[in-house]
């Protein structure tokens, strides 16, 4: 009995130290090398606090920036970017603690092309929180990533996007109906829009995405807003270990949502196959041609070729957010900035009134809107969607003349480049689309500097679905309304899943 005794303590004592090596070589051992490694490299950034890292100062930064507006600028970088701090003190080769993970910043434009070119190599960051969000072709990497790309590409091909132009008209149409009805006989009233809009990409992802409408999609769309406020909330407690499995009210309710949003998803895909099944499906709208391309190459290559229920509801649930989060980001600011400089709303309304007239809007008519498009390109220079792209390496691994260990994680900072004085010139901040006038290309003056939908491989595939939904809406607005600022509107742009306007946007609409 002693000796089983003595093993079992035996056996305890080394399980202690086997795991108390590894919590040690996690918290403390491996930072502290990972930080010796990148200030050989050349990154600089406040030493590793044990555990928590920087958390204290990106908790701070967050409330500061979220406490109060500020005034009319589009120098948004102090607000909404949680490096700004770091750049400033450290330059822009500098890296911040996110608990024992240090996170460096990139911010050399062909380091950036590289990065997004060697996807198999720099793939996106990962952890228990953001399975809680869409995954899909988005989150995915590899042979996967791969697999699924093929069968989404079919539905973004630009003939299959000149289908969808009619329910953009539609959807533009419903929320022009709701303002009339607000600004009646009146001729003007003061509005936030930022809802109306957010409302009209729901309605046009749902109409192209499921073939249904806003109202159909609501709860699908309410829930997936409630679940980037409690995202927002939580990733401020990503550095407490295991705070993401912790049965709390907040944890429990960001599951019930995923449960929630797959179920109506699901509702919607057993519509589908029935009506397939009966023969009475078309397959116009995007889950249509997503059904049609995986049941083609199952058909083709097997089972395993394609994806499963699963993967068609996490595809599904992904066209839900990344469609509407998108769109409406681009279009408020772009009415907020238009409001603010009124000549390039009349320069925007001469040219929707010159091609359109007093048709219909089509593809081609979209495509000859020159202006909106020089519009919409400085937009997201100043005011980007996503204002930075993580990316995460996990062997050792040469970029450019940089050597970074293991386990690095990067931003490659969207929002700095957009803003960045020496690529744009010392009008940077100002609001300028003339820069565009000759092409993207052009304006970026032969440096990676510009890159709003990300780039590579991974470039977004739904960028010229959402372009061209934003043209739509904003001609069908500049056609029939004109907008200034309201005294009430407050600048405080926020990053959430996208940069959105704090506390709305609250413009003075006159009826044309």
């Amino acid at each position: 009995m002693d000796i089983f005794y003595l093993a079992l303590a035996l056996s305890c004592a080394i399980l202690v130290s086997v795991y108390g090596w590894k919590f040690l070589n996690w918290v403390w051992l491996r930072p502290k090398k990972m930080e010796r490694q990148l200030r050989q490299q050349g990154f600089n950034g406040k030493s590793y606090r044990f555990l928590i890292g920087d958390y204290k100062e990106i908790s701070a930064m967050t409330q500061e920036a979220r406490s109060k507006p500020m005034n009319f600028s589009n120098d948004i970088i102090p607000r909404v970017f949680i490096f700004h701090d770091s750049v400033k003190n450290y330059g822009k080769n500098c890296f911040m603690w996110f608990g024992p993970k240090p996170t460096a910043i990139i911010s050399d434009p062909e380091l950036i092309k590289e990065v997004l070119s060697r996807n198999y190599v720099f793939q996106k960051v990962s952890s228990p929180l953001y399975k809680l969000l869409p995954q899909g072709v988005a989150a995915y990497e590899e042979e996967k990533w791969a697999k699924h790309r093929k069968l989404i590409n079919p539905a973004f091909h630009l003939e299959k996007l000149k289908n969808m132009v009619p329910s953009f008209y539609s959807s533009s149409c419903d929320m022009l109906s709701k303002w009339d009805e607000i600004v009646s006989s009146r001729g003007s009233c003061e509005l936030d829009v930022y809802p109306y809009l957010q409302t009209l990409t729901s309605d046009a992802i749902s109409r192209t995405a499921f073939g249904s409408n806003y109202e159909e999609g609501r709860k699908i769309f309410e829930l997936q807003k409630e679940q980037a406020g409690h995202f927002l909330n939580a990733a401020q407690l990503l550095c407490i270990p295991g705070w993401i499995y912790l049965p709390t009210k907040t944890n429990r309710r960001m599951k019930e949502i995923v449960r929630e949003v797959e179920l109506s998803i699901l509702g919607i895909i057993d519509k589908r196959m029935k009506a397939i099944e009966s023969g009475e499906a078309n397959s116009d709208d995007l889950l249509g041609m997503l059904l049609e391309s995986n049941f083609h190459e199952i058909q083709q290559h097997g089972k395993d070729s394609g994806m499963s229920l699963r993967e068609v509801i996490e595809e599904c649930r992904l066209f839900y957010i990344a469609g509407q989060e998108t769109t409406s980001s681009l279009l408020v600011w772009t009415m907020i900035l238009l409001s603010k400089h009124l000549d390039w709303q009349i320069r925007a309304r001469e040219e929707v009134l010159q091609v359109l007239g007093s048709s219909t809007p089509d593809f081609k008519d979209l495509n000859h809107l020159k202006i909106i498009t020089m519009i919409f390109h400085e937009v997201l220079r100043l005011y980007p969607p996503a204002i930075g792209t993580g990316r995460v390496i996990h062997q050792e691994t040469t970029l450019g003349k940089l050597t970074l260990p293991a386990g690095t994680q990067l931003v490659l900072p969207t929002i700095l480049l957009h803003h960045d004085s020496t690529i744009w010139g010392d009008d940077v901040e100002e609001f300028h689309p003339e820069r565009f006038g000759e092409g993207v290309s052009k304006a970026m003056n032969g440096k990676f500097s510009y890159f709003p939908f990300g780039g590579g491989p991974r470039i977004c595939i739904g960028q010229n679905f959402a372009m061209l939904e934003a043209k739509m809406a904003m001609a069908m607005i500049l056609k029939h309304y004109s907008f200034e600022l309201s005294p009430s509107y407050a600048h405080a742009p926020d990053m959430v899943l996208t940069l959105q306007p704090q506390y709305g946007a609250h413009l003075i609409l006159h009826k044309l």
